[in-house]
C-alpha cells in the first residue's frame, strides 16, 4: 500500500510572528480527495544542559496551557538559522551559562499530524556562567535538579513537556 499524499492547493489561511496556517487540497494515494491543515513554524532547538551532576530547567507560565512548566531551555529557530548556533544562543539568553562540550541528540517532530516543526536536540556539558539575557516578553527563572530527580518528575507527571521528555529519553539511550 502507498502511503504518499499529492498536494492539490495550498492556500495561506493566517500569517502570525510565529507560524503560519495553510489549507492544503491533497489527493490520497487511493485517489480520494481530502484536505489537511498545516501549521508552518521554522523549528526550533531544546538543549539538555548538565551542570555537574545538575540538569538545568527554566520555569516559565505557557500561555496555550494557562500553566506554569518546568523545561529544559529551548528556542525558535531564526530564518536561515543553523541549529547548533541557536541552541547556543538560547542556552546562554535562557540560563546565562554557555557550554564547552556539546553533543547532538537529533530531532523530533513536535505534532506531524498538523505541523511540521522540528526541534533539534542538544546536550550541553561543561558549563561556564555569563550572563542571562532572556527576549523581550519572556519571562523564565533558570533552576537547577539533580538528573534523577528530573526523571521522578516526568514519571510522576510534574514534568510534561515533550521535548523536554524527548531529550531525557535520547541522552539515556545515548549512555
Amino acid at each position: 500500500m502507498e502511503f504518499a499524499e499529492r498536494t492539490l492547493d495550498s492556500q495561506l489561511v493566517y500569517e502570525g510572528k510565529v507560524v503560519k496556517l495553510y489549507k492544503d487540497s491533497v489527493e490520497l494515494s487511493c485517489g480520494q480527495k481530502s484536505f489537511r491543515e498545516v501549521v508552518k513554524h521554522s523549528g526550533g532547538v531544546v538543549i539538555l544542559a548538565f551542570k555537574e551532576d545538575k540538569v538545568l530547567l527554566v520555569k516559565q507560565f505557557r500561555y496555550p496551557m494557562k500553566e506554569i512548566l518546568l523545561e529544559l531551555p529551548a528556542g525558535k529557530l531564526e530564518a536561515g538559522e543553523d541549529p547548533f548556533e541557536a541552541a547556543k544562543r538560547e542556552l546562554e539568553e535562557e540560563t546565562g551559562y554557555c557550554a564547552n562540550k556539546w553533543t547532538n541528540l537529533g530531532y523530533v517532530y513536535t505534532s506531524p499530524g498538523y505541523s511540521d516543526e522540528k526541534l533539534y536536540l542538544y546536550k550541553a556539558e561543561d558549563l561556564r556562567f555569563t550572563h542571562c539575557h532572556p527576549d523581550e516578553g519572556e519571562i523564565i527563572q533558570a533552576l537547577e535538579y539533580k538528573y534523577d530527580d528530573v526523571i521522578k518528575m516526568i514519571d510522576n507527571g510534574k514534568i510534561n513537556d515533550a521535548k523536554t521528555i524527548c531529550a531525557i529519553l535520547r541522552t539515556k539511550i545515548k549512555e
